[in-house]
């Protein structure tokens, strides 16, 4: 006998599995639903402002960490054109009492040169906060706090800014037309910045939120 007459021997084969067309064809009918209904991972959101829900749409081409970067920028550039404007008042309040013809206003005047001199003091502690606090926590991973803060810090600004110059405005008109001029010029101050910079914005805000609700809807 020779070497090439014994053939080496072969390891048994295992048994091929079969199957079956019609369970195959579902299977991959369930792999499909399945990936259909996945939930996609989401992102934790951070608390809103208020509790109000975050409405603006999302730019697919712009990640978190650009936007809470992009938010940021948007609202300290706000906050330094409200605190020129705030610091401005201040300064002519702090200096007011050094007039010659301040020893003539009555107690009331007095009284709104107070409440005019301390809530021009609370706005401008509240809009240059936020750029303090920027620079104190600078590369910290809390920008999106410090965005959250800094605009509950501009709303808070904008309220003291608005007590601000409706007390200045009636102070200044009392000690020239009297009384009853002030309280209307003043009121009409209050009126129109509290119209502007608060009532306007949440009105448009809800009309947003109710033409959202009214297209999901339908």
């Amino acid at each position: 006998m020779t070497v090439s007459d014994v053939s080496a021997p072969h390891p048994p084969s295992s048994p091929e599995k079969t199957t079956d067309p019609g369970q195959q064809g579902e299977t991959s009918k369930e792999d499909a639903s399945a990936r259909e209904t996945a939930v996609p991972p989401q992102r934790a959101e951070s608390p809103s402002f208020f509790g109000l829900p975050d409405e603006s749409p999302r730019d697919p081409d712009e990640s978190h960490k650009e936007r809470v970067d992009r938010e940021l920028g948007e609202l300290l550039q706000g906050l330094r054109v409200s605190a020129t404007g705030v610091q401005v008042l201040f300064a002519f309040l702090l200096t007011l009492p050094f007039a010659s013809g301040f020893d003539k206003v009555d107690e009331t005047g007095r009284w709104l040169f107070y409440v005019a001199m301390l809530s021009a003091a609370v706005a401008s502690i509240c809009f240059i906060a936020p750029a303090t606090q920027h620079r104190i926590l600078f590369r910290s991973a809390l920008k999106e706090l410090m965005l959250h803060r800094a605009n509950l810090l501009g709303v808070v600004g904008g309220l003291s800014l608005a007590v601000s110059l409706t007390c200045s405005t009636g102070l200044v008109v009392e000690a020239f037309l009297g009384v009853l001029p002030a309280v209307l010029l003043a009121g009409a101050v209050a009126f129109l910045s509290c119209w502007l910079w608060f009532l306007l914005p949440m009105i448009s805000r809800y009309r947003q939120r109710k033409r959202v609700a009214n297209g999901e809807a339908g």
